[in-house]
């Protein structure tokens, strides 16, 4: 990659240069995904490395695997990696920049409660259950 960064534009020009991103085929309305190539395979196995690492963490790239991995089991690490990546290029192109971990409870803490009230209860009705809420005391 070296420290040119001038190559790359945006983080998504570096993802993009580094095969991390997500490739969709589509012919007609039907949606397929294809593998992502080939990329440089030294970034992309000490990126691989680095996002099993933080996987195993209490941070918010280890929630962020958490959360993934649940859906995508193996698109998690590759997520992860990405968001390293993309962390990097920000550390790098802004030499003032600091990197400060958002924390792991980062999604519970903007968590849109109005929306999760309303799908648990929906999700409840689906299963034939008839739900009356009362606020807590």
């Amino acid at each position: 990659m070296g420290l040119d960064m001038s190559r790359f534009p945006s983080p998504e020009h570096l993802v993009s240069w580094a095969k991390l991103c997500p490739r969709t085929i589509q012919s007609g309305t039907k949606n397929t995904t294809g593998p992502a190539g080939r990329g440089n395979p030294w970034l992309k196995g000490a990126l691989g490395e680095a996002a099993n690492a933080a996987a195993r963490t209490d941070t918010f790239l280890g929630s962020r695997y958490r959360r993934i991995v649940k859906r995508w089991d193996a698109k998690a690490l590759v997520a992860v990696a990405r968001s390293i990546l993309v962390i990097a290029w920000h550390l790098i192109n802004d030499p003032d920049a600091r990197y400060q971990d958002l924390g792991a409870d980062w999604h519970q803490r903007h968590l849109n409660s109005a929306r999760k009230t309303r799908n648990l209860i929906r999700q409840l009705q689906v299963l034939g259950h008839q739900v009356t809420l009362a606020p807590a005391a």
